[in-house]
């Protein structure tokens, strides 16, 4: 049987700018050929496949079309490696600033796959502030935490959270009962673990109750930090459903009622403009919305300037 036949290296070419630029015109500007050339090679390329990789009109991939990207990736990359002497020194880095929380919960459990399916990235990783959007030195890319959006950046909303009022089993023990934390006379004999990253008076604005953000009580700008000390007793925080699940997974803290409120914060891809112009920022943009797919916690929404 006659091996399958390798797709023409000018419809990968396109299939790879068409991805990262979502636009048949911006692709064709950078590949020097017509819309309609960039269209046909599509055409011919989903064919010679047998599968969709677009699954909708705004060039969204496909899961066929994002697994298909990876690969298509690295072949490109093998191909403009010079060989000789100083090929195999090739390396690209990427620099990327993330919240502390975000990435020991969600980013640092799924980096490996990152790793083996673009090895010649080279990550170079640092801790950012929430709300704050400081970091140590310049990134490629940034997840910030807030109510957005920003200025000077394009961004795409990458997750979204609910919050609910939780604590430690001794300290419900101690305390409680609290059913469903949500009146006036249970939110008065409870400490509250205070932070910035995630105010009461949204949970107060939705039950109610009548007061005003609390100024005692231990304070955290750390999210995880925050669900730590709730689980050594200090209180009763408000817990990102998909940021914490940990937490209650674990058991290390229950939730106080079966309501969840919208958390006003959210986490943001960030870039510079013609930051996905390079192939190694839109390739982990790409990583990161199928990582959305395909694991617990992320969600991706529609993609803003």
């Amino acid at each position: 049987m006659a091996p399958p036949r390798i797709p023409p290296i000018h419809c990968l070419m396109s299939f790879e700018a068409l991805a990262r630029l979502r636009s048949v015109t911006l692709a064709a500007a950078e590949l020097n050929v017509t819309p309609s050339a960039v269209s046909h090679r599509m055409r011919q390329l989903e064919s010679q496949l047998g599968v969709k990789l677009f699954a909708r009109g705004d060039f969204a991939l496909s899961a066929e079309g994002a697994a298909y990207l990876v690969q298509v990736r690295q072949g490109l990359q093998a191909l403009q490696q010079v060989p000789g002497p100083g090929a195999g020194s090739g390396t690209t880095r990427l620099r990327l600033a993330v919240t502390p929380t975000f990435s020991r919960q969600m980013l640092m459990p799924r980096l490996a796959l990152f790793r083996h399916a673009y090895p010649d990235v080279e990550l170079i990783l640092q801790v950012s502030i929430p709300l704050m959007d400081t970091k140590a030195e310049d990134a490629d890319l940034e997840i910030r935490y807030g109510s957005g959006p920003y200025a000077g950046v394009e961004q795409e909303r990458i997750l979204v959270d609910q919050i609910v009022p939780a604590c430690s089993p001794e300290y419900l023990h101690e305390a409680g009962p609290f059913e469903g934390f949500d009146t006036l006379e249970q939110v008065g004999r409870a400490r509250l673990i205070r932070s910035p990253l995630e105010p009461w008076n949204t949970w107060f604005a939705a039950c109610g109750i009548a007061l005003p953000e609390p100024r005692e009580g231990a304070q955290f700008n750390d999210v995880g930090l925050m669900l730590d000390a709730a689980a050594a007793g200090f209180g009763i925080t408000l817990l990102r459903l998909k940021l914490g699940h940990e937490w209650l997974d674990s058991g290390r803290l229950v939730r106080l009622s079966p309501r969840s409120v919208a958390s006003p914060h959210h986490h943001f891809l960030c870039w510079k403009p013609g930051a996905m112009q390079r192939w190694e920022c839109a390739a982990f943009a790409d990583w990161l919305r199928l990582c959305s797919l395909n694991c617990r916690g992320l969600k991706t929404l529609t993609r803003g300037a």
